[in-house]
């Protein structure tokens, strides 16, 4: 019930706020046109009436090409960070297993990925820990732009993406900013390069006193694949 009305009032807000939302859709990053009765009318300096504005609404919320590159996949990784100021010591490497699934009529993919990662123990030696994350990826219509959220057991804050997608490398590139302690923001960089239908490589950028840093690496493959 409280959904339902939740919804209603959505959908009543927007038809009260037709001018906020009176815009000229563009081409998204995968060359998909989304235009609409509103972007007509918009184009005359008058905001779409309600039955437009409905129209425009039930568009943005139709699946594209976009929303085809997030598909479901089961996945093994290994993983390399490089955690320690040495430019010169080795990377810590695990594997784990990640599994995405789509939600929402394909609108949405839902990544769950369990592994483990060496981290400090109370008695301040390296020891195995558990790692678990969930992301959530999509295509916002509105936006024009790839988003993601991702959550992890290693924190507690909500990170926050978006990004483009390049057709020629098969290559989503996001940018967002990660607070892992007060007052320290860090602006990151996401580059995944979709090489093949089983393989895909992840890269974790940093920028931290003015220079960007490879601080994370992922190698994926399809499970059941080498």
């Amino acid at each position: 019930m409280k959904t339902f009305t939740s919804l209603l009032t959505i959908v009543f807000a927007i038809l009260i706020a037709i001018p906020s939302f009176a815009q000229s859709p563009a081409t998204s990053p995968a060359g998909v046109s989304l235009g609409t009765a509103a972007q007509a009318t918009g184009a005359t300096g008058q905001p779409p009436n309600p039955e437009e504005m409905m129209k425009q609404m039930m568009e943005m919320s139709k699946l594209n090409e976009n929303h085809k590159l997030l598909a479901d996949m089961n996945w093994n990784y290994s993983i390399k960070m490089w955690m320690s100021p040495d430019p010169n010591a080795k990377p810590q490497e695990s594997k784990g297993t990640a599994t995405r699934k789509s939600a929402m009529g394909g609108r949405y993919a839902v990544m769950d990925v369990t592994g483990k990662m060496q981290m400090p123990g109370e008695d301040g030696k390296m020891k195995d820990m558990q790692f678990k994350g969930m992301g959530v990826e999509g295509y916002d219509n509105v936006k024009k732009k790839f988003v993601s959220s991702w959550i992890d057991n290693m924190g507690t804050g909500i990170q926050f993406s978006d990004g483009t997608y390049d057709p020629a490398t098969k290559t989503l590139t996001y940018t967002s900013e990660i607070e892992m302690m007060p007052g320290m923001k860090t602006p990151v960089r996401e580059v995944l390069k979709l090489t093949d239908k089983d393989h895909m490589m992840f890269e974790w950028y940093e920028t931290r006193g003015g220079q960007e840093k490879k601080t994370m690496e992922i190698a994926y493959t399809r499970a059941g694949k080498k």
